[in-house]
Protein backbone atom coordinates (compact mmCIF):
# COMPACT_ATOMS: atom_id res chain seq x y z
CA UNK A 1 0.00 0.00 0.00
CA UNK A 2 1.69 3.18 -1.33
CA UNK A 3 -1.13 5.57 -1.04
CA UNK A 4 -1.45 7.41 2.41
CA UNK A 5 -4.94 8.79 2.42
CA UNK A 6 -8.69 8.37 0.92
CA UNK A 7 -11.29 10.48 1.12
CA UNK A 8 -14.60 8.40 1.53
CA UNK A 9 -18.05 8.93 1.82
CA UNK A 10 -21.18 7.40 3.04
CA UNK A 11 -24.73 7.64 1.93
CA UNK A 12 -27.31 7.49 4.90
CA UNK A 13 -30.65 7.50 3.14
CA UNK A 14 -34.34 6.80 3.86
CA UNK A 15 -36.31 5.12 1.55
CA UNK A 16 -38.18 7.49 -1.02
CA UNK A 17 -41.28 5.08 -1.71
CA UNK A 18 -39.89 2.96 -4.95
CA UNK A 19 -36.78 1.28 -6.96
CA UNK A 20 -36.23 4.15 -9.05
CA UNK A 21 -37.19 7.33 -6.67
CA UNK A 22 -34.45 5.65 -4.39
CA UNK A 23 -31.79 5.12 -6.90
CA UNK A 24 -32.22 8.48 -8.37
CA UNK A 25 -31.18 9.62 -4.43
CA UNK A 26 -28.34 7.19 -5.25
CA UNK A 27 -27.39 9.04 -7.89
CA UNK A 28 -27.65 12.35 -6.23
CA UNK A 29 -25.49 11.12 -3.20
CA UNK A 30 -22.59 9.64 -5.65
CA UNK A 31 -23.04 13.02 -7.59
CA UNK A 32 -22.67 15.18 -4.64
CA UNK A 33 -19.51 13.04 -3.00
CA UNK A 34 -17.93 12.86 -6.58
CA UNK A 35 -17.93 16.84 -6.41
CA UNK A 36 -16.25 16.81 -3.12
CA UNK A 37 -12.97 14.72 -3.93
CA UNK A 38 -14.15 11.39 -2.97
CA UNK A 39 -12.90 8.34 -4.17
CA UNK A 40 -14.83 5.28 -1.99
CA UNK A 41 -18.28 5.54 -1.47
CA UNK A 42 -20.31 3.10 0.76
CA UNK A 43 -24.10 2.50 0.51
CA UNK A 44 -26.87 1.28 3.24
CA UNK A 45 -28.12 -2.17 2.82
CA UNK A 46 -30.80 -3.48 0.30
CA UNK A 47 -31.12 0.09 -0.87
CA UNK A 48 -33.11 0.06 -3.64
CA UNK A 49 -35.95 -0.36 -1.59
CA UNK A 50 -37.32 -0.61 1.91
CA UNK A 51 -36.64 -2.78 4.12
CA UNK A 52 -38.80 -5.52 3.63
CA UNK A 53 -38.40 -8.59 6.00
CA UNK A 54 -40.44 -7.05 8.29
CA UNK A 55 -42.32 -9.57 7.43
CA UNK A 56 -42.87 -13.00 5.32
CA UNK A 57 -44.16 -12.75 2.18
CA UNK A 58 -43.37 -14.85 -1.07
CA UNK A 59 -44.46 -12.01 -3.60
CA UNK A 60 -41.26 -9.95 -2.19
CA UNK A 61 -39.01 -12.56 -3.78
CA UNK A 62 -40.38 -10.53 -7.10
CA UNK A 63 -37.77 -7.43 -6.04
CA UNK A 64 -34.75 -9.80 -6.25
CA UNK A 65 -32.66 -8.56 -8.47
CA UNK A 66 -30.04 -10.94 -11.07
CA UNK A 67 -26.17 -9.96 -10.70
CA UNK A 68 -25.43 -8.20 -13.05
CA UNK A 69 -28.64 -6.43 -14.18
CA UNK A 70 -30.45 -3.78 -14.74
CA UNK A 71 -29.80 -2.30 -10.91
CA UNK A 72 -25.76 -2.85 -11.50
CA UNK A 73 -25.85 -1.53 -14.76
CA UNK A 74 -26.99 1.12 -13.40
CA UNK A 75 -24.88 1.81 -10.95
CA UNK A 76 -21.54 0.44 -12.47
CA UNK A 77 -22.69 3.44 -15.38
CA UNK A 78 -22.15 5.64 -12.63
CA UNK A 79 -19.17 4.46 -10.98
CA UNK A 80 -17.48 4.55 -14.23
CA UNK A 81 -18.33 8.49 -15.04
CA UNK A 82 -17.61 9.77 -11.29
CA UNK A 83 -14.64 7.61 -11.33
CA UNK A 84 -15.86 6.08 -8.04
CA UNK A 85 -15.12 2.76 -6.34
CA UNK A 86 -18.50 1.81 -5.22
CA UNK A 87 -19.97 -0.56 -2.39
CA UNK A 88 -23.68 -1.42 -2.76
CA UNK A 89 -26.21 -3.69 -1.55
CA UNK A 90 -28.68 -5.98 -3.21
CA UNK A 91 -31.14 -8.49 -3.30
CA UNK A 92 -29.78 -11.07 -5.31
CA UNK A 93 -31.72 -13.67 -7.37
CA UNK A 94 -29.19 -16.28 -8.07
CA UNK A 95 -31.66 -18.85 -9.47
CA UNK A 96 -35.42 -19.98 -9.22
CA UNK A 97 -35.49 -20.49 -5.16
CA UNK A 98 -32.36 -19.45 -4.41
CA UNK A 99 -31.52 -15.71 -3.38
CA UNK A 100 -28.93 -13.88 -1.94
CA UNK A 101 -28.38 -10.49 0.38
CA UNK A 102 -25.28 -9.38 -1.62
CA UNK A 103 -23.38 -6.65 -1.64
CA UNK A 104 -21.57 -5.53 -5.09
CA UNK A 105 -18.20 -3.67 -5.30
CA UNK A 106 -17.38 -1.46 -8.59
CA UNK A 107 -13.82 -0.18 -9.37
CA UNK A 108 -14.04 3.26 -11.04
CA UNK A 109 -15.82 1.01 -14.21
CA UNK A 110 -19.24 0.04 -15.01
CA UNK A 111 -17.83 -4.26 -14.21
CA UNK A 112 -18.39 -5.45 -11.52
CA UNK A 113 -14.78 -6.17 -9.53
CA UNK A 114 -16.16 -8.55 -6.90
CA UNK A 115 -19.49 -9.39 -4.89
CA UNK A 116 -19.53 -10.75 -1.42
CA UNK A 117 -22.76 -12.78 -0.23
CA UNK A 118 -24.02 -12.19 3.45
CA UNK A 119 -22.84 -15.17 5.68
CA UNK A 120 -24.56 -14.63 8.87
CA UNK A 121 -28.38 -14.11 8.79
CA UNK A 122 -30.66 -12.88 11.54
CA UNK A 123 -34.33 -14.49 12.07
CA UNK A 124 -35.87 -12.14 14.90
CA UNK A 125 -38.75 -10.26 14.89
CA UNK A 126 -38.96 -7.82 12.34
CA UNK A 127 -35.92 -8.95 10.72
CA UNK A 128 -36.90 -12.11 9.35
CA UNK A 129 -34.05 -12.62 7.25
CA UNK A 130 -33.86 -16.44 7.00
CA UNK A 131 -36.82 -16.66 5.20
CA UNK A 132 -35.61 -14.77 2.39
CA UNK A 133 -31.84 -14.85 2.16
CA UNK A 134 -29.20 -18.15 1.72
CA UNK A 135 -26.38 -17.53 3.42
CA UNK A 136 -23.38 -16.83 1.40
CA UNK A 137 -20.68 -19.09 0.12
CA UNK A 138 -18.48 -16.67 -1.05
CA UNK A 139 -16.58 -16.80 2.45
CA UNK A 140 -14.99 -13.84 4.16
CA UNK A 141 -12.93 -12.95 0.90
CA UNK A 142 -11.52 -8.88 0.09
CA UNK A 143 -12.22 -7.52 -2.72
CA UNK A 144 -9.09 -5.80 -4.48
CA UNK A 145 -9.72 -2.24 -5.28
CA UNK A 146 -7.71 0.64 -7.25
CA UNK A 147 -7.81 2.02 -3.18
CA UNK A 148 -7.03 -0.47 -1.61
CA UNK A 149 -8.64 -4.57 -0.41
CA UNK A 150 -11.72 -4.08 0.88
CA UNK A 151 -13.33 -6.32 3.45
CA UNK A 152 -17.40 -5.67 2.65
CA UNK A 153 -19.28 -7.48 4.82
CA UNK A 154 -23.44 -6.79 5.66
CA UNK A 155 -25.01 -5.93 8.77
CA UNK A 156 -25.81 -8.89 10.81
CA UNK A 157 -21.78 -9.97 10.24
CA UNK A 158 -20.52 -6.85 12.11
CA UNK A 159 -21.51 -8.76 15.66
CA UNK A 160 -19.37 -11.45 14.80
CA UNK A 161 -15.31 -10.69 15.34
CA UNK A 162 -14.70 -13.86 13.37
CA UNK A 163 -15.38 -12.38 10.20
CA UNK A 164 -13.73 -9.07 10.62
CA UNK A 165 -10.78 -11.13 11.84
CA UNK A 166 -11.40 -13.31 8.82
CA UNK A 167 -11.19 -10.01 6.13
CA UNK A 168 -8.18 -8.63 8.02
CA UNK A 169 -6.08 -12.01 8.00
CA UNK A 170 -7.16 -12.40 4.24
CA UNK A 171 -5.31 -8.79 3.85
CA UNK A 172 -7.94 -6.49 4.06
CA UNK A 173 -7.07 -2.74 4.64
CA UNK A 174 -10.58 -1.35 5.54
CA UNK A 175 -13.83 -3.07 6.94
CA UNK A 176 -17.15 -1.88 5.25
CA UNK A 177 -20.67 -2.58 6.64
CA UNK A 178 -23.78 -1.94 4.71
CA UNK A 179 -26.10 -2.16 7.22
CA UNK A 180 -30.35 -1.64 8.05
CA UNK A 181 -30.96 -1.71 11.78
CA UNK A 182 -32.94 0.27 14.13
CA UNK A 183 -35.39 0.75 17.31
CA UNK A 184 -38.87 -0.75 17.85
CA UNK A 185 -40.51 2.19 18.32
CA UNK A 186 -42.48 0.62 21.45
CA UNK A 187 -39.44 0.49 23.38
CA UNK A 188 -38.09 2.49 26.12
CA UNK A 189 -35.60 5.26 25.11
CA UNK A 190 -32.97 3.86 27.40
CA UNK A 191 -33.28 0.19 25.61
CA UNK A 192 -33.14 1.97 22.39
CA UNK A 193 -30.10 3.82 23.96
CA UNK A 194 -27.96 0.57 24.95
CA UNK A 195 -28.81 -1.14 21.37
CA UNK A 196 -27.62 2.02 19.59
CA UNK A 197 -24.30 2.15 21.75
CA UNK A 198 -24.02 -1.44 21.71
CA UNK A 199 -23.91 -1.91 17.78
CA UNK A 200 -21.37 1.65 17.42
CA UNK A 201 -18.97 -0.21 20.06
CA UNK A 202 -19.02 -3.75 18.76
CA UNK A 203 -17.47 -2.68 15.66
CA UNK A 204 -15.27 -0.18 16.86
CA UNK A 205 -13.92 -3.34 18.77
CA UNK A 206 -13.37 -4.62 15.00
CA UNK A 207 -11.55 -2.12 14.19
CA UNK A 208 -9.66 -1.87 17.22
CA UNK A 209 -8.84 -6.05 17.61
CA UNK A 210 -7.21 -5.57 14.04
CA UNK A 211 -6.07 -2.30 13.41
CA UNK A 212 -7.81 -0.98 10.53
CA UNK A 213 -10.29 1.69 9.36
CA UNK A 214 -13.80 0.54 9.54
CA UNK A 215 -17.21 2.25 7.48
CA UNK A 216 -20.77 1.67 8.79
CA UNK A 217 -23.49 2.84 6.68
CA UNK A 218 -27.23 2.50 7.83
CA UNK A 219 -30.32 3.66 6.56
CA UNK A 220 -32.57 5.98 8.53
CA UNK A 221 -36.52 7.03 9.07
CA UNK A 222 -39.58 5.33 9.73
CA UNK A 223 -40.51 2.02 7.74
CA UNK A 224 -43.85 0.72 9.08
CA UNK A 225 -44.36 -3.28 9.09
CA UNK A 226 -46.56 -4.05 5.52
CA UNK A 227 -48.21 -6.66 7.52
CA UNK A 228 -49.85 -4.16 10.42
CA UNK A 229 -48.42 -7.10 12.77
CA UNK A 230 -45.72 -5.58 14.19
CA UNK A 231 -44.79 -1.82 15.04
CA UNK A 232 -42.32 -0.82 12.23
CA UNK A 233 -38.27 -0.17 12.57
CA UNK A 234 -37.15 3.47 12.76
CA UNK A 235 -33.65 3.25 11.30
CA UNK A 236 -31.34 4.90 13.65
CA UNK A 237 -28.68 6.43 11.13
CA UNK A 238 -25.55 6.94 13.08
CA UNK A 239 -23.33 5.66 10.43
CA UNK A 240 -19.78 6.27 10.71
CA UNK A 241 -16.24 6.14 9.98
CA UNK A 242 -13.58 5.09 12.53
CA UNK A 243 -9.59 4.57 12.85
CA UNK A 244 -7.57 1.95 12.98
CA UNK A 245 -7.84 2.38 17.21
CA UNK A 246 -11.60 2.55 17.05
CA UNK A 247 -11.61 6.78 16.87
CA UNK A 248 -14.69 8.48 15.41
CA UNK A 249 -13.54 9.98 12.21
CA UNK A 250 -17.14 10.97 10.90
CA UNK A 251 -20.33 10.35 12.34
CA UNK A 252 -24.22 11.17 11.03
CA UNK A 253 -26.63 11.55 12.94
CA UNK A 254 -29.73 9.57 13.73
CA UNK A 255 -33.21 10.85 12.11
CA UNK A 256 -31.84 12.46 8.87
CA UNK A 257 -30.42 11.45 5.22
CA UNK A 258 -26.47 12.46 5.35
CA UNK A 259 -23.35 12.21 3.07
CA UNK A 260 -21.03 11.36 5.56
CA UNK A 261 -17.44 12.39 4.49
CA UNK A 262 -14.35 11.53 5.77
CA UNK A 263 -11.02 11.02 5.19
CA UNK A 264 -9.05 7.80 5.97
CA UNK A 265 -5.27 7.84 6.85
CA UNK A 266 -4.56 4.37 5.54
CA UNK A 267 -1.02 4.18 6.73
CA UNK A 268 -2.04 4.23 9.94
CA UNK A 269 -2.88 0.80 10.52
CA UNK A 270 0.84 -0.21 9.58
CA UNK A 271 1.98 2.22 12.73
CA UNK A 272 -0.86 0.82 14.86
CA UNK A 273 0.12 -2.92 14.23
CA UNK A 274 3.53 -2.39 15.64
CA UNK A 275 2.35 -0.88 18.97
CA UNK A 276 -0.47 -3.46 19.05
CA UNK A 277 0.96 -6.29 17.37
CA UNK A 278 -2.61 -8.57 18.14
CA UNK A 279 -1.81 -10.35 15.04
CA UNK A 280 1.78 -11.11 16.15
CA UNK A 281 0.75 -12.57 19.56
CA UNK A 282 -2.65 -14.60 18.60
CA UNK A 283 -2.41 -18.32 20.12
CA UNK A 284 -3.17 -19.75 17.05
CA UNK A 285 -1.89 -22.92 18.05
CA UNK A 286 -5.03 -22.91 21.62
CA UNK A 287 -8.37 -21.50 18.99
CA UNK A 288 -9.18 -25.25 17.83
CA UNK A 289 -12.52 -24.74 19.61
CA UNK A 290 -13.76 -22.28 18.35
CA UNK A 291 -14.70 -24.34 15.25
CA UNK A 292 -17.31 -25.98 18.03
CA UNK A 293 -20.72 -24.33 18.59
CA UNK A 294 -20.25 -24.54 22.12
CA UNK A 295 -17.98 -26.05 25.13
CA UNK A 296 -20.83 -28.22 27.09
Amino acid sequence: MTRKTLKVALLQETDRGSHDANLDAIEAGLREAAAAGVELVLLQELHNGPYFCQHESVELFDQAESIPGPATARLGKLADELQLVLVASLFERRAAGLYHNTAVVFDRSAAIAGIYRKMHIPDDPAFYEKFYFTPGDLGFEPIDTSVGRLGVLVCWDQWYPEAARLMALAGAELLLYPTAIGWDPNDEQAEKDRQRDAWITVQRGHAVANGLPLLACNRTGYEPDPSGVGAGIQFWGSSFVAGPQGEFLAQAGNDARALLLAEVDLARSEHVRRIWPFLRDRRIDAYADLLRRFRD
